[in-house]
C-alpha cells in the first residue's frame, strides 16, 4: 500500500466515522484540534522545541537526524496505540479495519513519519495536504457563509434554550452556542460548566457544527447571543450575518421570567451565586448588589433575582 494525500475538503467528508489522528505536540493538540482527533504525538513538547531551533539555526537534515532516534524509540508504542484505538473504534461501530487520517501542523514530515510507520504495518493512511494549517483556513471559511438562519430572541429566563431543545426534538436543525461555548451566557452563566474551550477550540466545534448542518439544507435555528459567551467570541463575520437575520423574539411576562431563573438558577450553591452577583456590582449599584446578596445568603433566592 502507499499513503494517500488529500485535500482539506476531501478530508472533511471522508473522515467522518474514521480515525483522526493528530501527530502534534501535545501541548499543540491541548491548545485546539480537529474535534474527535486523536493525539499521537511524535515529539513530546521538548523534544518539538528542540527538533524546531535545529532546524531554524542548523539546517532540515540536522532536524532529521536529531529526530530520527526519538522516533525510534518510540515506533513499538505508537504501533501499540494505534492498535488499541482500531480495536475499540471496531467494537463501538461494528466495522472492519477503519482508515486512518493523519495529519500534523502543516502536513509535513512528522506526519509523513508516522504515516510510513502505520502504512508499513499494513493500515491504510491518508495524510492531510497542508496539515492543521489547511484545516484552520477551512475553518475560518465557514464563519464567511451566509446560511439560512433563524434567531430565537427574548429577555433572561424566556426559555430560548428550551426552546431550541423542543424544535431540535422535531427534526429542526439546532446550533446551540452555549452548548458549545460551555457557558450560559450571562454573568452566572458559568457556573456549574465545564471548563470553557480556547477560543480556536470553539471555533472549530462551531465551524464542524456549521458544516453539518449545512449539508441538511434546512433553516438553522440559534438563539440570540452576545457576541461574546464567557471568554470566548463568536467569530465576527458569523456574528453579524446573525445580526441581520430574522429575529423571533418572545414575549413573556416578567413574573414567568422570574419564576423561570428562579428554578434553573436557584438551586445552585450559594458561594458561586455571590461571587457571580459580586461581578456585575458595577451595573447593580452597591446597594442593590448588597440587597441582592444578603437574600441570597438567607435563602431568599426569588427576592434577590
Amino acid at each position: 500500500m502507499a499513503v494517500q494525500k488529500i485535500n482539506i475538503e476531501s478530508f472533511i467528508t471522508a473522515s467522518n466515522n474514521a480515525i483522526i489522528i493528530d501527530v502534534r505536540s501535545p501541548a499543540e493538540y491541548d491548545h485546539a484540534h480537529i474535534p474527535g482527533a486523536l493525539n499521537l504525538p511524535l515529539f513530546d513538547n521538548e523534544e518539538r522545541a528542540l527538533i524546531g531551533t535545529t532546524y531554524k539555526k542548523q539546517s532540515r537534515e540536522a532536524a532529521i537526524k536529531a529526530g530520527l532516534p526519538l522516533f525510534g524509540n518510540k515506533m513499538l508504542a505508537m504501533v501499540e496505540k494505534v492498535e488499541n484505538w482500531v480495536t475499540t473504534h471496531q467494537k463501538e461501530n461494528a466495522v472492519s479495519t477503519p482508515s486512518l487520517y493523519i495529519h500534523c501542523w502543516r502536513g509535513g514530515m512528522r506526519s509523513a513519519a508516522v504515516a510510513w510507520l502505520l502504512d508499513l504495518y499494513g493500515y491504510k493512511v491518508i495524510q492531510l495536504t497542508g496539515g492543521y494549517k489547511a484545516y484552520r483556513n477551512w475553518v475560518l471559511h465557514q464563519f464567511t457563509i451566509q446560511y439560512d438562519l433563524k434567531i430565537v430572541g427574548g429577555y433572561t429566563g424566556s426559555g430560548k434554550t428550551e426552546i431550541l431543545h423542543a424544535l431540535q426534538n422535531k427534526n429542526e436543525c439546532v446550533l446551540d452556542l452555549e452548548a458549545i461555548a460551555h457557558h450560559k451566557g450571562s454573568a452566572f452563566g458559568a457556573i456549574g460548566q465545564l471548563p470553557q474551550p480556547s477560543q480556536e477550540m470553539f471555533e472549530n466545534i462551531l465551524a464542524n457544527k456549521l458544516f453539518e448542518l449545512h449539508q441538511k439544507n434546512k433553516s438553522i435555528w440559534l438563539e440570540d447571543e452576545s457576541q461574546r459567551i464567557g471568554k470566548v467570541i463568536i467569530p465576527t463575520s458569523f456574528f453579524q450575518w446573525m445580526r441581520k437575520s430574522t429575529c423571533y423574539f418572545l414575549t413573556i411576562p416578567f413574573e414567568q421570567r422570574l419564576d423561570f431563573i428562579v428554578e434553573g438558577y436557584g438551586k445552585l450553591d450559594t458561594k458561586s451565586l455571590v461571587e457571580a452577583t459580586q461581578r456585575i456590582q458595577k451595573r447593580l449599584g452597591g446597594l442593590e448588589t448588597k440587597n441582592a446578596i444578603q437574600y441570597i445568603e438567607q435563602g431568599a433566592i426569588k427576592e434577590a433575582f
